[in-house]
């Protein structure tokens, strides 16, 4: 059993490395405390990214802001790695949070996401994981078709927000 959750955990974390290497790459300056990151950041369009493939397997689902933070979501697909260790995830859904007045990530707080399914039934909540940067969860997508995404934080501020972000498995 043991053995078993070394082996997840591993498959995890290599499964997470390169889409957070990735996300970080790419939005890099989100991270960045400088006025001339800040104002850089404030004149970056991020829209038209949505739904733009990333590294083979991660797609981009899209950005949005609620009461001054941003939040980007990327989807991974982990199926064959989880297949792996006997897992039945499909893909892990990773979401940053950038609080847009500071020009900085934001990695404490809770978050939580509930997915509506194609079917349209709606699961329980599901937490998302701080971890290096992002907040992320290991979901299991097995239909095709239209998936909802909302996600639900409580994030230091004491602010609830919301997001959505929709993904079509095919």
């Amino acid at each position: 059993m043991k053995k078993h959750w070394l082996c997840l955990l591993a498959v995890t974390l290599l499964g997470i490395a390169p889409l957070t290497a990735a996300a970080m790459d790419d939005h890099k300056h989100h991270g960045s405390k400088t006025p001339a990151k800040k104002e850089a950041h404030a004149g970056h369009d991020h829209k038209g990214h949505s739904g733009m493939e990333m590294d083979g397997d991660t797609l981009m689902l899209g950005e949005q802001v609620a009461e001054g933070v941003e939040a980007m979501a990327h989807l991974k697909d982990v199926k064959e790695a989880m297949a792996k260790v006997g897992m039945n995830h499909t893909h892990h859904l990773m979401v940053e949070f950038i609080d847009l007045a500071q020009g900085q990530g934001i990695e404490q707080g809770i978050a939580a996401v509930k997915v509506v399914d194609p079917a349209g039934q709606e699961s329980d909540a599901v937490a998302l994981v701080g971890m290096d940067g992002h907040f992320g969860a290991d979901l299991t997508l097995s239909e095709k078709g239209d998936y909802l995404f909302k996600v639900g934080t409580k994030l230091p501020d004491g602010k609830k927000r919301q997001y959505e972000f929709k993904y079509s498995a095919k």
